[in-house]
């Protein structure tokens, strides 16, 4: 029996999680839940899945939960009481399902630790990927991704020498807009950037899709991941979603995984490894999706992509920059305070503003992201 650690169980990730770990649960235990605020579902969940720990990370929120919550279910708050958690708390899965900078603490706790690292949150690797790729080496921690499409290529190399990998073919579903003239983002709304025409997520990883950045951010993800430079990683537009990546070898045949767009797949797969575990999710049915399309995209529309490529490019702390500029910009734009258009804008200056520094302690990353907040916010 497993003891699976899930940080962020209210969102979509985690909610998922919790879905598949009821399938399992020969095989899997839930023991911890995190969240933000959102302590009307921790109720439901910890009513249900009994875990032996959780933490609210809002200490106010956690005034709405405190006397609901059986005897035996330790109660912690604040970043002090995510980082115990992950510290000191029995657990053998860590499940990275919390959006944004803040679950890289966490996350690199539970690496020092030697667990298995399920990981949904790209940002870990995006800000600190020499970093925590370095404490995996030292202390055995694995990480399997959850992100479908690293999922995916995960899957095509499983057997393969990467020495004989020519390059990975991250796909995109390309968002809401991937079909609109770049003059359309000047007045695109926040209801129409989270109309996402496949995937149901959080609204942070949906503007981030419409922006084309989560696939810049993925292809940074992949450098840490698979240890491959930049001029090896690819992204194509595939609508369908069905396709979530592909690897080409130097002979010039291609692996692909195809699926649903379902998180439940990947999730499944990374508790699961090196099994594959029979389950009810839908099947695929080719003939049922006709045609599978693909496009290159333009990077001069989408120029979070190609901002993301540049940083990469760069090195250093660039990607951190990049990820806390755009963490502030897709905050104000959902709170309708700038338009979908400056988010790259911002991005753009904070990248050529704020100091690049090319050492990798978590000191330096955490002052290089609260830099680039500050900045940002005093730009808008």
């Amino acid at each position: 029996m497993k003891k699976v650690f899930i940080l962020g169980s209210t969102g979509s990730i985690g909610v998922n999680c919790l879905s598949v770990i009821e399938n399992l649960s020969e095989d899997f235990e839930v023991v911890g839940l995190t969240v933000n605020s959102n302590t009307e579902l921790l109720h439901e969940q910890v009513k249900k899945y009994n875990p032996k720990f959780v933490v609210v990370k809002d200490e106010s929120a956690s005034q709405n939960i405190k006397d609901k919550l059986p005897t035996e279910c330790e109660l912690l708050t604040s970043e002090k009481g995510l980082l115990k958690a992950s510290s000191e708390l029995d657990y053998d899965i860590f499940v990275g399902a919390m959006v944004g900078f803040a679950g890289l603490a966490p996350t690199i706790e539970a690496v020092k630790r030697g667990k298995r690292i399920a990981l949904a949150n790209k940002e870990t690797l995006v800000v600190a990927g020499e970093l925590v790729t370095n404490l995996c080496r030292e202390n055995g921690s694995e990480i399997l991704p959850v992100d479908s499409e690293h999922s995916a290529i995960y899957q095509c190399l499983i057997g393969e020498n990467l020495n004989e990998v020519e390059k990975l073919v991250l796909t995109a579903s390309g968002g809401p807009f991937w079909d609109k003239d770049k003059s359309f983002f000047e007045n695109a709304t926040v209801e129409e950037a989270l109309d996402h025409p496949n995937w149901k997520m959080g609204s942070k990883i949906t503007i981030d899709s419409a922006t084309m950045i989560n696939k810049g951010l993925e292809v940074i993800e992949a450098h840490w991941l698979f240890g491959l430079t930049v001029k090896k990683i690819d992204v194509v537009i595939h609508p369908q979603s069905i396709i979530h990546s592909m690897v080409q070898f130097v002979d010039g045949s291609i692996k692909a995984q195809l699926g649903l767009p379902d998180m439940k797949l990947p999730i499944q797969y990374a508790l699961t490894f090196p099994k594959r575990v029979e389950n009810n999710f839908g099947r695929t049915n080719l003939p049922s999706i006709g045609s599978l399309t693909f496009f290159e995209p333009d990077l001069n529309k989408f120029e979070c992509l190609k901002l993301a490529f540049d940083a990469l490019t760069e090195g250093g702390a660039a990607p951190c920059i990049l990820n806390a500029a755009n963490e502030v910009a897709v905050s104000k734009f959902l709170q309708k305070e700038i338009r979908f258009s400056h988010i790259p804008l911002l991005i753009k200056k904070a990248l050529n503003s704020v100091e690049n520094i090319f050492s990798q302690d978590l000191a330096t990353i955490f002052e290089c992201d609260r830099k680039t907040r500050e900045y940002v916010q005093g730009l808008i």
